[in-house]
């Protein structure tokens, strides 16, 4: 992870979710997601709220509601909403870049640690909503973003999806598969997902 500036993938990753966000058809908010069988809507809300679950322990101020029950409901204005989480996110992962070691609901890791596991987070959300509104080819996930999210992602995924079942099983992809569907694959995401997919 050394090699690989956290602050800097949260940044790109952020991005990537507010564009995908904002690229959202109005009447695809109920469109079904590769997570399960949450809409857009509760993919929307769970992105937001891991952002906030995840600095919990360095601002003291939680999700309102369980990331892992989000409601199928968005407000007036998602784009801020989603603002709001992740200006919170960034400024908390902002406050712990000199300590050794920051508090997460995973456990203490360096602050870099934490801000490149939210980034692929955001990074793995936006694309399900991009798959989910017809933002495949507008909205991909990059291979760059991808390639810097590798690391993070061969620390956190296997850990997470054994200790709390949060990731499906990896979907396998050939060798010469592109970064972003290597990251998909591992990360228990079929690449080729479609609305209509079993």
């Amino acid at each position: 992870m050394d090699s690989v500036d956290g602050f800097k993938l949260l940044a790109d990753a952020h991005d990537y979710l507010r564009t995908v966000v904002r690229g959202v058809p109005a009447n695809a908010w109920g469109n079904p997601t590769p997570c399960a069988e949450w809409t857009v809507r509760q993919v929307f809300n769970h992105a937001r709220l891991d952002q906030l679950a995840l600095v919990m322990q360095i601002t003291d101020i939680g999700p309102l509601s369980d990331p892992f029950s989000p409601e199928d409901a968005v407000g007036g204005d998602p784009l801020a909403d989603l603002g709001n989480a992740l200006l919170t996110a960034t400024t908390a992962w902002e406050s712990g870049r000199q300590a050794e070691f920051v508090p997460t609901p995973m456990g203490p890791m360096p602050a870099t640690v934490g801000t490149a596991a939210g980034a692929l987070d955001a990074a793995l959300h936006a694309w399900d909503i991009a798959v989910a509104t017809g933002q495949r080819d507008s909205a991909p996930l990059s291979d760059e973003l991808a390639a810097g999210l590798e690391d993070i992602a061969n620390q956190i995924v296997d850990f997470v999806r054994n200790s709390f079942g949060k990731y499906g099983p990896v979907v396998e992809v050939g060798s010469d598969a592109s970064p972003a569907d290597k990251l998909l694959g591992f990360s228990g995401r079929n690449p080729a997902w479609t609305p209509t997919t079993p």
